[in-house]
This record gives C-alpha cells, structure tokens and sequence, in this order.
C-alpha cells in the first residue's frame, strides 16, 4: 500500500480513525483448540506449505457489552468485562464458522454454496435465465476494522447470483483470525519471515483462497480499504482474477490529466517560444536534482520517524491509548459509518464489537499500525498504486455511497475515471457501507455488472423478501 493510499483513510478523516476502531476484533493467540468442539481436515498446500481447516461445529454466543469498551460500574464490572475480553475466538466463533491454517496463522472465514443453500432462506429470487453466466467464485475482502460480519447481508444472495461458492475471510488483527505476537514465523528457507498483518500476506492470502476454492479465477470483492487488497492481487496473478468490485475504495485516486485543443500546433511555435521551453526544461532538470536530495533526507527521517512511532504504539501507553479510543468512541463511530445511524441495530452493533473479547485485539491493532507505516511492499521498486490503474484490464465496477463520511464519493468518482471501461454506481442515501445499509440496491447493482461483464440478461429481476436471514 503507497503512502497516498494510506492517506486516504487513515490522515484524511482523524474522526473516522476511530469509527474504524470500533469494529476491531482479535484473536486469542493460544493455537490448542479442543477437540470436543472442533475438527481438523486437511486441505489445500500453498507453496508446498501445509495448511489446515478447522470447521467450527458447537460454538457459544453470548452478547457483547453495547459500549465498545469496559462499562463504568465500578472495579467489580471492569473485573467482569476484563475476563470476558479474554476469551478464546473459537467461543465467540458462529456455527458456520470455519477456520485455515495459512503461514501460520488461523484464518477465519466463512463459505456460503449455492446448491446446499435452502429455498426457504429469505434472500433475492433469481431466475437461472435472468443470472450472470459467470460461475466464478467470489472472494470478499472487508476494510479496515470490520470483518465477516461486514458482508453478513449479501454472501447468500451474491452465492445465488454467481452460481458459484462466496468466501469471506478475516485479516490478521480483524475478525477472529488468529493474531501473532511472536517472531512472525516463516519457512526454514526465508530470509525474512512474512509478517500477517503486511499488505503482501493479504494478497498471498487472497490467492490462496483462489487455490482453496478449486477455482481457476474468482471475482474479488473489495470495502474500503479491503480495495487496496484486491487490486494489489490484481496485480500479483492477473490471471487469477476475473473481474474486480471495489465498494467505497480507500485507494487514492490521481487528479485528472487536464487536455488542450493545443496538439495539432505542436512544433510550430517560435524560436523564442523553443528557446524559452529549452530553459523551462533546464531549470526543472535542475529542480528534480535538488528534490532527490532533498527526498533522500526526508526519507531518512521519515524512517526513523516511523521506528520512533512504532515504538510508542508497541508501549504500554500505546495500547493503553488504543483502549482508551475505541472505549470512548467505538459505537458512536460505527452509527457514523451510515447514512442513517437509525437503522445501525443491536444486532449491528454486536456483530461489530464482539471480536473485542477476544485476547491481544488491541496488541493485534498496533502491529497492523505499526506494519502499514513501516511495510513498503516492494513499492520502492514500482510506480504507486495509484499510477497503475490504467494497467487493470479486467472487468472493474465501482460503487460509492453518496454520503459517505469516511471515504467520499468524489474520490470514487476519479477512481473510475483512472481506471479505463471501469463502471461507477452511486447508491443514494447511503453511507460508507453499500452492502449492509442498502443491501437489495447493492446486489441489484453487482448483477447488472455480471451481466454485461460475462453475458446474460443485462436487466435482472431481483425480488427481495427481506435479505438478512
């Protein structure tokens, strides 16, 4: 992730930094799991690497604390809620949770089959002549603070309408992924071991789960800062992606090249007018030296900036401060991310704060921060991100909230503008969450994509009794 793609969401909007804490889940770092509740299958190897899957099969629920945070009922109540924040995820795991092993580190997610989904399910009728031809698999990849639950409303309906099997995961320090505190483990030939919560470990992450499909290509489905992933997949294996849709994009998108009518009277201009141009030149030749300079210094202390920094997040009062945010602002954030906090729901609101009880979230949280500041991914070797849009030739759909607070609709607007035959749709009165604020507008959108992207009617009838089961 360049640094303007991090920009976007984590320097633009300082109240939303914490709206995104809000949804913030971790995991117990304790990999033994009892085997009354769970069993392992083997499954697919990456990298000659073996992982395995957990299917969660008896799973407790109880419900999380409204406040984000420690209630103020005296030193008996935090006492209380301390311990409850100290669970294993597998007890706050749902009955149709699943979990991988992956480098590591125990992924959790969740896979909705069309052809094992029930007819009584409430979700969109579609009729087979009216669907995409696709059959790709989806992948959904959720933003910054969220997690599966973020995509809860439309895995079934996207699972009907792609005729294929949907995947939604966890990202280490989101979710109920396992987090890793120790030395990030690696194999014995690595010179330096994959850190979990770096971009590069999403992207391979997200091709595994290509490879964990049995698919040859799947379409990948970004939220917010979930885009950066998808795109940056992208470019890992183009070939492994059919199309891309990217949901309130956290990508900084570049400003529009200006053009002139000036191009049929190139070459004919004045001497003078050549002359002046010659030394233009020379002056910014000389201008972009000094920049190097200047650059290399400031990247030098940017550096020791950034160790600075992550030493203060890695203290006792960094995670301190960490608690302290999301305890204070954590369910006012998440009612922030909708156009209507109205509809934002207890259930909502549980679904979003119960991966807090989970052991080490707020250490999980700092070395997620620590790795976007510090993680270039290789970006020193290869344009931003941001001037590699033209380059994607896959299918794109765009789609943007037109009262999104966090990340806004204009910067989606110019994204699609960078990205050439890339589809832009603005849901109205909506926020930042398209696919859990207007859930029926959202799958009605993705279906009229598949349709013109793959074939198939390019007007589809969604009838929709009620999307959440």
């Amino acid at each position: 992730m360049n640094l303007n793609t991090k920009c976007i969401f984590f320097l633009n909007q300082p109240k939303q930094i914490l709206s995104t804490f809000a949804s913030l889940s971790s995991l117990n770092d304790k990999l033994s799991l009892d085997s009354s509740r769970t069993h392992f299958q083997m499954s697919h190897r990456i990298s000659g690497q073996p992982s395995r899957r957990l299917v969660v099969s008896n799973a407790a629920s109880s419900s999380p604390s409204l406040s984000g945070g420690f209630p103020d009922d005296g030193a008996q109540g935090k006492e209380e809620m301390e311990a409850e924040t100290e669970q294993d995820p597998m007890n706050l795991a749902d009955p149709d949770s699943c979990f991988c092993e992956f480098q590591g580190v125990h992924i959790h997610h969740k896979v909705f089959d069309p052809q094992t989904l029930s007819d009584d399910v409430s979700t969109p009728s579609l009729h087979a002549q009216e669907t995409p031809k696709t059959e790709f698999p989806m992948i959904l990849l959720h933003g910054f603070g969220a997690s599966v639950f973020s995509w809860n409303r439309v895995m079934k309906p996207l699972a009907r309408l792609v005729r294929s099997k949907v995947l939604a995961f966890d990202r280490p320090a989101f979710g109920l992924t396992s987090r890793i505190f120790h030395p990030f483990s690696g194999t014995a030939n690595d010179a330096k071991p994959l850190n979990p919560y770096s971009m590069v470990y999403s992207v391979l992450t997200t091709l595994y789960f290509i490879d964990f499909l049995a698919a040859d290509k799947a379409i990948l489905v970004g939220h917010s800062a979930g885009c950066p992933i998808a795109v940056d997949s992208y470019f890992e294996a183009p070939e492994r992606v059919a199309a891309l849709i990217l949901v309130a994009p956290a990508i900084f998108a570049p400003r529009p090249v200006a053009t002139t009518d000036a191009g049929d009277n190139r070459g004919k201009e004045a001497p003078t007018t050549n002359f002046l141009g010659t030394l233009v030149e020379l002056t910014k030749g000389v201008i972009r030296a000094i920049l190097r300079v200047v650059t290399g210094m400031a990247n030098m202390l940017n550096s020791l900036y950034k160790k600075a920094l992550a030493a203060f997040l890695r203290s006792f009062l960094g995670v301190m401060l960490v608690r302290m945010a999301i305890n204070k602002f954590g369910v006012t954030a998440v009612r922030n991310a909708w156009y209507d906090s109205k509809q934002v729901t207890d259930h909502v609101v549980q679904g979003y704060t119960k991966p807090l009880r989970a052991k080490g979230w707020d250490k999980a949280l700092v070395e997620f921060t620590v790795a976007t500041l510090t993680d270039n991914n290789g970006s020193e070797k290869k344009p931003p991100l941001s001037k590699r849009l033209q380059e994607i030739k896959c299918p794109v759909l765009i789609v943007t909230g037109d009262t999104d607070r966090i990340v806004p609709a204009w910067n989606a607007e110019r994204l699609a503008r960078a990205i050439p035959g890339s589809v832009f749709e603005v849901i109205k009165k909506c926020g930042h969450l398209p696919q859990e604020e207007k859930p029926d507008e959202f799958i009605s959108i993705v279906a009229k994509f598949l349709g013109n992207a793959f074939g198939g009617s390019q007007q589809v009838d969604l009838k929709f009794q009620g999307i959440v089961s």
